[in-house]
């Protein structure tokens, strides 16, 4: 049963995404790079390689994923400026940190051996979503550059990503719980919740917090279960782009 009959600015129901589309091999120089859209909000995914570790790593055998994120001065009106290395602002360097530790979630990194995936997502567009787009995109961008090189390393692709990962935002907007927020529904939200999971249903992040508002345990259950159909969504969406090369 959906959540609400009430229509949003955009038309959708209270449980709808915003359309998702993952273009594989966008550029060529990374083993891995996708285009991902939710909607307007249009994120470049890229994933190279680089054999060696950060220095708490060498001598364990053990490999390691770390995330960069950017949101380019025309992604947003009026411009937004353009941040430069070590001056990153706190969101920024939050949601570097949620993507990396997202990702790493899906992986083996004692199989991926001694080297980096280095994760860059560079936001084109955003109307909302940006992080959890950039999450959704990037586990397509790994498995494309794992799937690459993966022979070359004596391992089976499918022994280092050991599970899939999505995200998706959920707000209580009005009383309402929406799915999927846009920056004018996101702006406009009493509660915002960032939700990423693991194709096999567990947890890896929930972020929520009231802006000026609280909730209540059912609040919070009702967010729960929308994002959780949102993400099996949004996974079904990653497996189709995949195709033959899904790792499960």
């Amino acid at each position: 049963m959906r959540e609400s009959v009430r229509m949003r600015p955009d038309g959708r129901q209270a449980d709808d995404l915003r359309p998702v589309r993952f273009r594989r091999h966008f550029t060529s120089q990374a083993p891995g790079s996708v285009l991902v859209s939710m909607g307007r909000t249009t994120v470049l995914c890229t994933c190279s390689v680089e054999e060696s570790v950060p220095a708490f790593l060498e001598g364990t055998g053990k490999g390691w994923l770390t995330a960069e994120y950017s949101m380019l001065p025309g992604s947003t009106a009026p411009r937004k400026q353009r941040e430069r290395s070590g001056k990153l602002d706190g969101r920024t360097v939050e949601i570097q940190r949620l993507i990396g530790r997202s990702l790493r979630a899906a992986l083996d990194l004692d199989k991926l051996g001694p080297r980096t995936l280095w994760v860059d997502c560079d936001v084109l567009e955003a109307d909302g979503g940006t992080r959890t787009a950039s999450i959704n995109g990037a586990f397509v961008a790994v498995v494309d550059a794992i799937l690459r090189l993966h022979k070359s390393w004596d391992v089976e692709y499918n022994q280092i990503v050991c599970d899939s990962v999505a995200a998706v935002s959920v707000g209580l907007v009005q009383g309402q719980v929406w799915l999927d927020l846009s920056y004018e529904e996101d702006k406009d939200a009493e509660v915002d919740l960032n939700l990423v999971m693991t194709g096999s249903g567990r947890f890896v992040e929930i972020q929520a917090g009231g802006e000026e508002a609280t909730f209540t345990r059912a609040h919070l259950e009702r967010m729960l279960r929308v994002g959780r159909a949102g993400i099996v969504a949004i996974t079904a969406k990653q497996k189709e782009a995949l195709g033959t090369s899904w790792p499960f």
